[in-house]
């Protein structure tokens, strides 16, 4: 276990044949400090609109929408939400304990993009109720998502590793809210 804490802690390759570089980037504090808004900023973005007894409005639209057999019990949502994020929240920290650089820069701005864009999808299905702009949005994610993994793993593979299954989860997403919006016109 102190092996696989070690080589999350610190990010940098110990292969002798690559190119090792002693951590340049943010310091362990900053880094988990910034790390943090993979969680506050979706929460923040989103919490107005969520499906919640809070929210009984949201709850109410969203109970009696018609849904197809493949919707996840509701209880799985924020459990996957929770495990994609904290995996986001990982590959920050990890990604901002190199030293800055241009692509390890577009890695960071597309994973803060996709944070943004879990926020803004809420808003778009629970807030306003959009089924085909959140449709867009969730196929536009995709992309987004692909994006990071492609670029983080020119930095650090575990980090683009863990964006993987926020583009397998928003890949579901889009095929679930096309599905709702199809049984809900």
């Amino acid at each position: 276990m102190e092996d696989l804490q070690g080589a999350f802690m610190n990010p940098q390759p110990k292969n002798l044949y690559s190119s090792y570089q002693p951590a340049t980037g943010l310091s362990r504090t900053a880094a988990v400090a910034l790390s943090s808004a993979v969680y506050v900023v979706p929460l923040a973005l989103s919490w107005s609109s969520s499906p919640a007894p809070q929210h009984p409005k949201p709850l109410i639209w969203y109970s009696l929408l018609s849904k197809p057999g493949f919707k996840p019990p509701d209880w799985v949502i924020p459990v996957a939400w929770g495990v994609i994020e904290t995996g986001m929240a990982a590959a920050s920290y990890r990604l901002l304990r190199y030293p800055s650089s241009q692509p390890r820069n577009r890695a960071l701005g597309l994973l803060a993009l996709n944070t943004v864009c879990i926020g803004a999808w809420s808003q778009l299905f629970f807030g306003g109720r959009n089924l085909p702009a959140a449709t867009l949005a969730a196929a536009a994610m995709v992309g987004a998502g692909a994006a990071y993994v492609q670029q983080a793993r020119k930095i650090d593979k575990p980090a683009a590793a863990a964006g993987v299954p926020y583009v397998a989860w928003v890949a579901f997403a889009t095929l679930l809210t096309a599905a709702l919006w199809r049984r809900n016109r």
